[in-house]
């Protein structure tokens, strides 16, 4: 059976089992020590891990809580979103089936749905669902829509201060400075060294698609 004793520093428990199962009166609450003792507690918070009395009374779920922790975070590896990038200059960034990179105002259109999956922390690839090419940036900072994945599809993703993302080839720099995916004013790619990471021409929201 289960004896609980209290002390003035806190509630603790003092099991010892005797018998079968059902003697227990708090045979729940035992069983629950039972596995959180028996189980690596990976990924729980230190003060829980040393208070399984007070995980138990918060009602803390671990796993749930790691599973939870793993999705807020977009730069996981495998991790794949569909998205529209929308520029703070109002256009989506587009690839139609010719490769050609361009921004359009129309939000439902196909050539903007993106694929953005994550290669490695921080590191991303974009592909046009519809077209099925790959934005890439070639050595002089000119965007186009490849057919084959490779070094050149691969950019750093970066949230910004003002909750943009903003991304910047992760082969190709021009005199040691970062090239970006970028849309003008009239919705043209611009050249990945011409553009900045201040720039509103680089910022991109992602967006859900609808």
């Amino acid at each position: 059976m289960c004896k609980w004793t209290a002390t003035t520093a806190g509630l603790h428990s003092d099991l010892n089992f005797a018998g079968d199962f059902p003697s227990c009166p708090f045979t729940l609450v035992c069983l629950s020590l039972l596995f959180l003792a028996s189980s690596a507690l990976g990924g729980c918070p230190p003060s829980l891990v040393q208070d399984p009395l007070r995980m138990l009374a918060q009602g803390s779920n671990c796993s749930w809580t790691l599973e939870r922790h793993a999705r807020s975070y977009n730069h996981l590896e495998g991790d794949v979103r569909l998205r529209r990038l929308y520029s703070a200059n109002r256009f989506f960034l587009s690839i139609d089936k010719t490769g050609k990179v361009d921004g359009t105002r129309r939000k439902n259109y196909a050539d903007s749905l993106m694929e953005i999956r994550s290669v490695s922390v921080g590191v991303v690839a974009i592909k046009s669902v519809s077209t099925g090419l790959y934005l890439a940036m070639s050595k002089k900072g000119t965007l186009f829509g490849s057919v084959m994945y490779n070094s050149s599809c691969k950019f750093k993703e970066r949230i910004e201060e003002n909750g943009y993302n903003t991304y910047a080839s992760l082969r190709w720099k021009h005199r040691g400075r970062q090239m970006f995916v970028s849309l003008n004013g009239r919705g043209k790619p611009r050249r990945g060294h011409k553009a900045r990471r201040r720039h509103p021409s680089t910022h991109f929201l992602p967006m859900l698609p609808t």
